[in-house]
This record gives structure tokens, C-alpha cells and sequence, in this order.
């Protein structure tokens, strides 16, 4: 199995007449990096995946595969194998055939070919499962031998287009940690994409977060939940309590806001926005759920916020409470049962406090829900 190259695009524009599908994309993908691309629909991701694997030439840039210019190299020309949502295996072909097909094209000989699909079974932990057709496998295992067929090809860069798609939640759950682990092994490069924030969170080393053609940041997972770098990133990836207001002051990497509703409330300067606010700009900030807490005291300081009980929802592991919030959007609290019975009753008064280092502080823009 040949391991993983890098690629790279520079200044990656594509258009389809007048508009404009993906905007000045720059990206590195480190050789044998699990890298995500992960957006709403009709943000640019499967443009940029169909642009890597030659199905469609950038209108400006480039895009370089192991260092190499992949300009007028069509997808067979190219070191890459794409995975489809609809996976696209021969239902009259065994599995062992399915995943054999490239090397039956190439004329390898039957023999030959058998000992290379129980080899890749073996590796998707599927062994003994060749001689079956594809109609009589699970979703998981379809999506198993999907993957194996087109690393029978042996590709540099594995390129998945929302695989899982299709399957069941509990089964995306496990598959996750399956690709990840196919991932790891074989040692490839895999682009993967998706609008799903936790498989992006959960299997890459990096994320690119794609809004309206434009990538809004490119970071590990753990940067991309706790230091998001705009407020479309924010809102995108996970949940969070949007207050809208002016600054107050700032004091090094803190600032405080100023809200319609909730008064002047502290957070941390999210480090993208470090040096580019000032006393008097519109901002906004993000506090998620979890970071939300019952306050031991209800007097009013900068971390604590009194609101009104809307709702409580019992999940089993979490207690999520809704509050009238900040500009008539409600505040949500998430908080872990451990046991405990609780309820908060409709219209009571709550105060809630916060750690300001788990709140950040953006510059005003674009919510994903907007």
C-alpha cells in the first residue's frame, strides 16, 4: 500500500459562469493527514473534492499532489480514488469482485485478485465475507468494502464524499471510529467531506470550515469547538448563546460587552480576533451551554446573567433548560445529571454564571442560522 502524499491549493477559484462556487481557497493537507471539509449544503466542499480528484479544473490556481502540478490530469490520471454517497458497488458482482475491480481491468490475474480482496477484507475487518453480493451485507459493511475497492487501487489520497450519509445514527457513530482506524492503518491521506460537525470533530487531525464558497478557518478540532475564528464558525460547529452588543472596555486578552439585555457581560478576545476590537465596535459573544452553570449567588457581576425559565427538557444525560435571552433569543443550559432530580419551573428567575475564559468575544458578522 503506497502511503499518503500531500496536497495543496493555491488560490483556488472556481466559477460557474457568474457565480462563484469556491473563493481563493488556500489549503495544505499534510501526507497521511484524515483532513475534513465540513459546511452546509452548497457551500463549496464537494466542488473543492470534485476539483482534487480531476472531475472539474479550478478557473484560477492550482492544486499540487505530492508537489505536482495536477493542471490538464484527468481523474484517472491522478493519484486519488473517490468513495460516493451512493458507494456504487456492482450488485451482481461478489464483494471479493467489487473490491477487486481495478486490478480485473488492469488484467491481474483471478488468483491474484482473490489473494488482494481477502487481504483488504481482512483489513476492514470483514474476513470470510467475500463470496457474499453486496445485497446481502449491512450499511456498514456496503461501506467497508466501498472503502476497500478503492484502496485495491492503491491511491496516494482517498477522497470521501459524505459517505455516511445514509446511515443510521448509531451506525455513523461506529463507522466514524472504523474509518478513523482504516484511516491509521493503511497510513493514506483521506479528504473527507461532510456536514455533520461531529464525524469532522471526532476523525480529523484538521478541519476546514466552509461558508458560501469561502473557508473561514482551517484548525484541529479542539481550536476549531473552543477558539472558533468567526461567529459563522461559532454557530456552525456545536451549539452557543449569542449576545449582541457594543464594547465596553478591554483589559489584555478580556474584554467586556455591553448587551441590550443582559447588561455588560466578560469574555476572552477570541485569539483570530486578538488586536482588532476596540472600546465603542460591535461584537458579539459565544457561550455554550455546557459552560453555563446555576450561580451559588444571584447578586449581579460581570459572568453572571439573570433570565427567566422558558422550558426544561430532560435528555437522560444532560438537563437542558431554555431562558428568555439576549435580544429574544433564548439562552439555553445544559447541565449533566448526576443524579440528582431536579426541575425548574416555568417563569421561575434564574441566575447563571460562567467561567469568562470558556466565553469568547468576536467581532459583529454572519451567524450560520442567518
Amino acid at each position: 500500500m503506497s502511503r499518503g502524499v500531500g496536497v495543496t491549493l493555491e488560490d483556488v477559484w472556481i466559477r460557474f459562469g457568474d457565480f462563484v462556487a469556491v473563493r481563493e481557497a488556500n489549503v495544505n493537507i499534510n501526507g497521511g493527514e484524515f483532513f475534513s471539509f465540513l459546511g452546509p449544503s452548497g457551500c463549496g466542499k464537494t466542488t473543492i473534492l470534485r476539483a482534487v480528484s480531476g472531475f472539474l479544473e479550478p478557473s484560477d490556481g492550482r492544486i499540487l499532489i505530492g508537489g505536482k502540478d495536477m493542471a490538464g490530469f484527468g481523474p484517472n490520471k491522478r493519484p486519488t480514488a473517490l468513495i460516493f454517497q451512493n458507494l456504487a458497488l456492482f450488485p451482481l458482482m461478489k464483494v471479493w469482485e467489487n473490491i477487486t475491480f481495478s486490478l480485473e481491468v488492469q488484467g491481474v490475474s483471478k488468483l491474484e485478485r482473490r489473494k488482494r480482496a481477502d487481504e483488504l477484507l481482512d483489513m476492514i475487518a470483514l474476513p470470510g465475507q467475500g463470496d457474499k453480493l453486496p445485497s446481502e451485507l449491512s450499511g456498514g459493511q456496503k461501506q467497508r468494502v466501498a472503502i476497500a475497492r478503492a484502496l485495491c487501487a492503491e491511491p496516494d489520497v482517498l477522497l470521501l464524499d459524505e459517505p455516511l450519509s445514509a446511515l443510521d445514527l448509531k451506525l455513523r457513530q461506529h463507522m466514524r471510529t472504523e474509518l478513523r482506524e482504516i484511516q491509521q492503518r493503511v497510513g493514506i491521506t483521506f479528504i473527507y467531506i461532510t456536514h455533520d460537525q461531529g464525524e469532522a470533530l471526532t476523525m480529523s487531525d484538521n478541519v476546514a470550515v466552509m461558508r458560501a464558497g469561502v473557508i473561514d478557518q482551517i484548525a484541529d478540532g479542539h481550536t476549531i469547538y473552543n477558539d472558533p475564528a468567526t461567529p459563522f464558525v461559532a454557530s456552525f460547529v456545536g451549539e452557543n448563546n449569542v449576545f449582541r452588543g457594543r464594547i465596553k472596555s478591554i483589559d489584555g486578552k478580556h474584554a467586556i460587552i455591553e448587551t441590550n439585555r443582559s447588561g455588560a457581560l466578560v469574555a476572552r478576545i477570541a485569539p483570530a480576533a486578538i488586536g482588532q476590537l476596540s472600546v465603542g465596535d460591535q461584537a458579539m459573544m459565544f457561550l455554550r451551554p455546557e459552560a453555563c452553570n446555576l450561580a451559588t449567588e444571584t447578586s449581579l457581576t460581570h459572568n453572571r446573567i439573570r433570565a427567566r425559565v422558558q422550558n426544561e427538557e430532560f435528555e437522560g444525560q444532560t438537563y437542558n433548560v431554555f431562558l428568555e435571552g439576549d435580544q429574544g433569543k433564548e439562552i439555553k443550559m445544559s447541565l449533566v445529571n448526576v443524579g440528582q432530580d431536579r426541575q425548574s419551573e416555568v417563569g421561575q428567575d434564574l441566575t447563571l454564571e460562567y467561567n469568562p475564559d470558556q466565553a469568547i468575544i468576536l467581532p459583529f458578522g454572519e451567524l450560520a442560522s442567518e
